[in-house]
């Protein structure tokens, strides 16, 4: 006498539940994985119209001294950046800089 969860029909319905139901949560995974990467840089130095602009906290300001970030990156007041590894490069109109260093020589980020 066989046990009826131990029936063929039974049991390979309840193993196709399974794989579908784990396959379900690892595509959940995936999706809340994605929204964590669409992330947006708010605090940045950008060479905008031939000047150096300070965006903090949502304000804008001129940038008008030397700025060192947390990673030793030195921006300029007139573009220039000297990287920490003392490499050099000037800031074209459009270029920024993330404040925190983690984002170098790209087109503004968008708002």
């Amino acid at each position: 006498m066989q046990h009826k969860y131990f029936q063929p029909k039974n049991f390979y319905m309840k193993k196709l539940t399974l794989v579908i139901c784990f396959l379900a949560f690892l595509g959940g995974l995936q999706a809340q994985d994605n929204k964590k990467t669409d992330h947006k840089i708010k605090d940045y130095v950008i060479m905008k119209d031939g000047k150096m602009v300070v965006m903090k906290d949502g304000k804008t300001t001129a940038m008008d001294k030397e700025m060192t970030l947390t990673d030793g990156t030195r921006i300029m007041s007139d573009g220039k950046v000297m990287m920490n590894d003392g490499s050099t490069k000037i800031l074209k109109d459009g270029e920024f800089i993330s404040l925190s260093g983690s984002s170098k020589m790209k087109k503004e980020p968008t708002q």
